[in-house]
């Protein structure tokens, strides 16, 4: 009993022996990996950050900082990956392979994603918008408040944050309401029949000079637009600097109420009129 004792012990010994070196080492390269690591993604965060700050100092299109951010961050940080893997003593070869099979199988997974970053490239090349313009697509409207690597992110007048796939936008029409630098606004004004259309056309014309958004050149324009059932509709259009826009077109309609009613002009309504025959 004693010989199998010591011999098992011997046994044991040798294996102590034997692997000690390998679990010493394997011990030393996972601390070191994890060192690594911890390092690397602090080391990335920073660069990541100093880039950023860097492109703003330049004056890079605000719509590729994030872009350009967000893929300096990724890429650095599958460098990473890759490093602490060799660390760790996996092949690189097998690795490389194993991840090309995986990759394909994740990109046939994602096809939606890659659709996306495909449609974010489109969109930073072609820049049919940039951050800060005020923009209609895929169904919605606002502000371009950050253009991502998969992602657009706009802003409503209301304060709501709408997140559209680059995908989605970048594959329908776009509305850019800040393309341009000057914007028409147009209007219909009804006055009652037997109004004096040349009367409302000098209340218009005076209103519109004292303006002073209102642009001189493109010169504004004014017509009988229709004479409708109950209304003679007059169209007007003015040229305007496209922030001036909504400013302009809202407070005309207040002026152009209150001045028509000091003028003696009328705005009519819908009316019916109903005439009742009595048979016999």
């Amino acid at each position: 009993m004693n010989e199998q004792a010591n011999e098992y012990s011997d046994q044991l010994q040798q294996l102590v022996t034997d692997y000690t070196p390998t679990v010493i080492s394997g011990a030393i390269s996972l601390v070191g990996a994890i060192i690594v690591l911890l390092v690397g993604l602090w080391v990335i965060k920073r660069i990541t950050r100093g880039v950023r700050k860097l492109m703003e100092k330049k004056e890079v299109d605000p719509s590729l900082i994030p872009f350009l951010t967000s893929l300096v961050n990724f890429g650095l940080k599958a460098m990473l990956v890759i490093t602490v893997i060799g660390m760790l003593g996996v092949e690189m070869t097998s690795f490389i392979a194993i991840l090309g099979a995986a990759g394909l199988a994740v990109g046939l997974a994602l096809q939606g994603s890659l659709s996306n970053f495909a449609g974010g490239v489109m969109i930073l090349i072609f820049k049919p918008f940039r951050v800060g313009d005020f923009i209609q697509g895929a169904g919605h409207s606002g502000s371009v408040k950050e253009i991502q690597v998969f992602n657009t992110i706009l802003k409503t007048p209301d304060n709501v944050t709408i997140i559209i796939p680059n995908g989605s936008l970048s594959n329908t029409s776009i509305t850019n309401y800040s393309k341009e630098e000057q914007r028409r606004v147009d209007w219909t004004f009804g006055i009652a029949y037997g109004d004096n259309v040349d009367e409302a056309y000098k209340v218009l014309e005076k209103l519109i000079s004292e303006d002073e958004r209102i642009l001189k050149d493109p010169e504004s324009f004014m017509a009988v637009a229709e004479l409708a059932d109950s209304s003679v509709n007059i169209v007007t259009r003015v040229w305007v600097k496209a922030e001036d826009y909504w400013g302009v077109k809202l407070d005309m309609l207040k002026s152009v109420y209150e001045a028509f009613d000091k003028a003696g002009l009328s705005i009519p309504y819908p009316q019916m009129d109903v005439h009742v025959q009595k048979e016999g």
